[in-house]
């Protein structure tokens, strides 16, 4: 399934039209910290975040966020506004002025509070996220509904009737519907895309911590992208006290790698090993390469671009090494009895052999060579 959404402009970013998936994420910082919050929006968007969120609690946080911006540019910022966005927005014109895009959660508004919200954005000519939060759908919707699901997707669609009624441009909308199971936000997202044509941004709200939360947000967001669901997304975890936000983005970076969607980094096929691998030559090679690939990147990519496409293979043993090896760009493949061998390839062609201590570095001279030749400007 490919569903093709309107072009939405966020600031210097645009989301839909066919375009790949973007990746965002959002601040924990107060707001009103303006120097804390700058710090923190840089760091996402070096490690890839390209549109990053903050919220917008009141109008002191407004009138930081316009700081923010300034400093910031040209990241796109997005203002979350919750309860009282509408009255903060009018007491804070700059502000408005100054976010790439609102985000506004219809179960924490009135109609009235969200009706002017989406008048003030139109007129400004500003993209809105209605972000339905499973956790704030009306005690009313809910009752009414046989299931979260359907709350969650009832509360989308009387918001998106709001929205026409209005005349709000397709091309100003974005929709979310985030909630914290897997199988339910698999199931709200195919339903929004199959019923309503606006850009999506996915999401799996309150996913957790640590590994059960970059598993249960890849096995979500990884099944939608797969099936070409999603404009843009965030993975919501929860970071370690004191630690950066940045995992969450370093792991929406791999699901869009590893899909084949974008590419970020050279990527590094090794094999797990097995009974046939009589040593640890292999894994240590792996470890090896990638560490040097690693801190070699940022040098290559000033100097080569496109290299990020790079398809590395380090395989331990005959059985699939060769084939994987040749399938990549460049590929090493071990005998897999523990001799100080290999075999290289490139780009399908049978390159060199290698033997003795210095293994590694003569292979690492092939693929400087290779990167140099193919990558060159």
């Amino acid at each position: 399934m490919k569903r093709i959404s309107p072009v939405v402009n966020i600031g210097t970013v645009q989301i839909g039209g066919g375009l790949p998936p973007v990746l965002q994420s959002m601040t924990s910082t107060d707001t009103r910290d303006v120097k804390k919050t700058v710090a923190e929006i840089q760091a996402l968007h070096t490690a890839g975040a390209e549109i990053v969120r903050l919220a917008i609690p009141d109008e002191a946080a407004a009138e930081a966020a316009v700081k923010i911006c300034q400093q910031v540019d040209p990241v796109p910022v997005v203002g979350d506004f919750h309860f009282g966005g509408a009255e903060i927005l009018k007491a804070v014109p700059k502000c408005a002025e100054a976010l790439a895009k609102f985000r506004i959660n219809p179960g924490n508004s009135t109609d009235k509070h969200f009706t002017d919200f989406l008048k003030r954005a139109k007129k400004l000519k500003k993209p809105v996220r209605i972000g339905v939060n499973a956790g704030s759908v009306s005690p009313e919707i809910l009752a009414d509904s046989r299931s979260l699901v359907q709350a969650v997707l009832r509360t989308v669609e009387l918001s998106v009737l709001t929205a026409n009624s209005l005349n709000f441009p397709a091309d100003q909308l974005v929709l979310s519907a985030k909630l914290s199971s897997v199988p339910e936000t698999i199931a709200v997202y195919r339903s929004l895309a199959q019923n309503f044509p606006y850009a999506l941004h996915l999401g799996l709200t309150e996913a957790g911590s640590g590994l059960s939360g970059e598993i249960a947000s890849t096995t979500a967001m990884g099944t939608l992208l797969a099936e070409g669901i999603g404009e843009t997304f965030r993975i919501s975890l929860t970071p370690k006290p004191g630690k950066s936000r940045t995992r969450e983005v370093d792991v929406g970076k791999q699901i869009l790698q590893a899909l084949e969607l974008r590419n970020f980094a050279p990527r590094i096929i090794s094999c797990p090993g097995c009974g046939r691998t009589q040593s640890d030559q292999f894994q240590r090679l792996a470890d090896e390469i990638s560490g040097r690939v690693e801190k070699a990147f940022p040098r290559w990519q000033k100097k080569f671009p496109g290299v990020e496409t790079l398809k590395i293979a380090v395989m331990g043993c005959v059985v699939n090494g060769p084939g994987e090896a040749r399938s990549a760009d460049i590929g090493l493949s071990l005998p897999g009895g523990g001799e100080a061998s290999a075999i290289v390839f490139v780009r399908g062609k049978k390159v060199a052999d290698l033997t003795g201590e210095n293994l590694t570095g003569e292979f690492w001279e092939i693929l400087e060579t290779f990167v140099a030749e193919h990558f060159s400007k």
